[in-house]
């Protein structure tokens, strides 16, 4: 029996992981693009940034399967891409190796598991900032453009998000098992 509603999607993602990997230049913009992220929203929250001041120099390995990023704090309390070969006081690697699981967690507001290796105190702060940093991401977009047009994309989104998370919920709750349809009226 299978263990997903969706193990077609799943053998899908699970190639796309286990295909050839981007190119180093790629992977570098994206690794730049998501420092930028963090610190955008770090930068909104003053506690945070002063919480990873007295880590500065500390880097941190964050890995999924054969992709990871190493981020090293900066005096500001920001990230930056640590160098290459830079020995990390703190290793995140997420166990969940099925793109579709992540995916899953992800809908439902879950982190993934995770096995954590490393300096306690850097992952306490680290801990500290993903229970309690949130990006507005409606506040950055009323700021492009315009309060009401923002706004509206948001509650379009997050109307998307619980039908989303309602239909995961629904689909993991048979763990494969298909509900019936008459064939009259709506879908189950």
């Amino acid at each position: 029996m299978a263990t997903t509603p969706f193990p077609f999607l799943d053998r899908v993602l699970e190639r796309i992981a286990e295909g050839p990997r981007p190119p180093d230049w790629l992977v570098g913009e994206a690794q730049q693009r998501l420092v930028l992220l963090v610190n955008h929203v770090l930068m909104q929250e003053r506690a945070a940034t002063a919480r990873l001041v007295p880590r500065s120099g500390r880097v941190v390995r964050v890995q999924w399967r054969q992709f990871f990023v190493a981020l090293q704090v900066t005096p500001a309390g920001l990230f930056d891409l640590a160098q290459q070969g830079a020995t990390p006081d703190l290793h995140f690697e997420i166990t969940e190796t099925s793109p579709l699981g992540l995916a899953r967690s992800a809908v439902r507001g879950e982190r993934p598991p995770v096995r954590i290796d490393g300096a306690v105190d850097f992952a306490g702060d680290l801990q500290w900032l993903a229970d309690n940093l949130r990006w507005d991401i409606e506040d950055d977009l009323a700021r492009v453009i315009g309060d009401v047009p923002a706004h509206t994309l948001a509650s379009v989104a997050r109307a998307g998000a619980q039908a989303l998370h309602g239909f995961v919920r629904r689909g993991t709750a048979g763990a494969g098992a298909v509900a019936p349809w008459s064939g009259n009226g709506p879908l189950p």
